[in-house]
């Protein structure tokens, strides 16, 4: 079984998996320690595993990780990854905006691919389906956007709108005028996106995951044609993480 860390800023996602592909269990950590690590290995039959941090690791994680594994990945920008990174500098892409593109990949091999996380920032990244990435867009996300409307007016208050919430084609109020705003809006940034990958490509499917994805697919309007081609899921950096870590089995 391999254990698969995803370290962010605010929490840590652990996934334990099978090297086909084949999700076990997985946890949210507040914080993580080596500690937890001992404690999965004592309680699960992991033989492998891999970390993914975008903050610095404590050296007694890596320590146990590697003392525990018969054989660990420290992920960065040297890993080998079973795709092509074509970005112009590879050592600033997000590890995680990788991850999620090998995770799209793993789980729809020979398409066209749109990846969109919603997390803090929204990143949009395009995967071919040779197996080339190309590269991306990073745009201010749903929270980052509601704070800046508050900071940089006089008098606009600072709205946090529920994932769930039916947001209004139009405000009638101050509050819900921001809302329907900042969420329509990258609603239809989403849908901008899409419609101009499908014009230049045959085919295409689009991958959304990250904290805040349900508020994209709460909005997003699709026709039967674009729900096909329009998926969530949750998981895809950790299983992105997994199919990293099975690729350097194989390599060695």
């Amino acid at each position: 079984m391999n254990l698969c860390i995803d370290q962010g800023n605010s929490r840590t996602k652990v996934a334990l998996m099978t090297d086909e592909g084949k999700m076990i269990n997985h946890f949210i950590y507040k914080s993580f320690s080596s500690s937890d690590v001992e404690r999965l290995f004592d309680l699960y039959d992991i033989t492998d595993s891999i970390i993914s941090s975008v903050v610095d690791i404590e050296a007694a994680v890596v320590n146990t990780l590697h003392r525990r594994s018969q054989h660990f990945v420290l992920f960065d920008h040297n890993t080998p990854v079973p795709i092509i990174n074509r970005y112009d500098t590879p050592q600033t892409l997000g590890l995680d905006r990788l991850a999620a593109a090998v995770g799209a990949k793993s789980l729809c091999p020979g398409e066209n691919l749109l990846i969109i996380d919603a997390g803090s920032a929204i990143t949009y990244d395009f995967v071919t389906e040779k197996g080339e990435y190309i590269g991306g867009n990073i745009a201010p996300g749903i929270k980052m956007r509601f704070t800046i409307l508050q900071r940089m007016t006089k008098k606009l208050p600072l709205v946090d709108a529920e994932e769930n919430e039916l947001i209004p084609l139009f405000g009638k109020n101050t509050r819900d005028a921001i809302a329907a705003g900042v969420i329509r809006g990258i609603a239809y940034e989403v849908k901008g996106y899409m419609r101009t990958v499908r014009e230049k490509m045959s085919h295409y499917q689009t991958y959304v995951t990250g904290g805040h994805a349900q508020y994209i697919l709460n909005n997003v309007r699709t026709s039967r044609n674009e729900k096909r081609e329009l998926h969530y899921e949750r998981n895809l950096v950790l299983i992105g993480l997994n199919t990293i870590l099975v690729f350097n089995k194989s390599e060695k």
